[in-house]
C-alpha cells in the first residue's frame, strides 16, 4: 500500500463544494462552548457534505482562529446559521420539513445501531453543551432522541466525536449520490 499524495484525492475546489448536492442533514449545536468541538464538527460536516450547521446560544460563530484551528477552512464552505435561541433553529427546521432528533440519553431513546433514518426525509441532529448536554425544553420539541451505546465507565462522549459517530452512521444509511 501506498499513502495517497493530496494531489491524488481528487478534492472539490471551494466552488464546486458549494455547487454539489447535500446530505439532507444538519448539525445543530446547543450551547457547546468548545471551539475546537465546533471547528472538527465543521469539519465533519464539510467530509461528509451536510447541508449545514445550526450554531446556537453561546456556541462560537466563525470567524474565529479557534475554530479555524480544528475546521482548517471547512467554516468557509460549509453553509451555517447562527440562532440566539435554539428553539428558533428548531422550529426553523420543522417549517422546513426536517425531522429533529436530539443526541442525548433519554427515556425511549433509540439506540444509534437500531435508528434507520429513511431517504425520503431530512434529518437535524441536535448535539448539546458538553457538561449539561441538550437542554431538556429543546429535546421536548424534538421528534426522537438517539443515543450512542456505550459499555465503559463515562457514558459520554466528546461533542466532535459523537457527532462524527451519528453522520456517519446517518450518511452510511442514507447514501449520497456523488455528483
Amino acid at each position: 500500500m501506498r499513502k495517497l499524495k493530496i494531489t491524488e484525492l481528487n478534492r472539490l475546489t471551494p466552488a464546486q463544494y458549494r455547487m454539489s448536492r447535500k446530505q439532507p442533514l444538519v448539525v445543530v449545536l446547543d450551547h457547546v462552548r468548545s471551539l475546537n468541538n465546533v471547528g472538527s464538527v465543521f469539519r465533519t460536516a464539510d467530509a461528509f457534505r451536510l447541508e449545514a450547521v445550526y450554531l446556537c446560544g453561546l456556541t462560537a460563530t466563525p470567524p474565529h482562529p479557534e475554530i479555524h484551528k480544528t475546521a482548517l477552512g471547512a467554516e468557509e464552505t460549509t453553509e451555517w446559521r447562527y440562532f440566539a435561541d435554539t428553539r428558533d433553529a428548531v422550529h426553523s427546521l420543522k417549517e422546513a420539513g426536517y425531522t429533529i432528533c436530539a443526541l442525548e440519553q433519554a427515556e425511549g431513546s433509540i439506540p444509534l445501531d437500531v435508528f434507520m433514518p429513511e431517504n425520503e426525509k431530512k434529518y437535524a441532529i441536535i448535539l448539546g453543551h458538553e457538561v449539561k448536554g441538550v437542554q431538556q425544553e429543546i429535546v421536548d420539541l424534538c421528534d426522537c432522541c438517539i443515543e450512542i451505546p456505550q459499555f465503559g465507565t463515562k457514558h459520554s462522549l466528546n461533542v466532535a466525536v459523537a457527532a462524527g459517530i451519528v453522520i456517519w452512521e446517518i450518511s452510511r444509511n442514507i447514501p449520497l449520490e456523488i455528483q
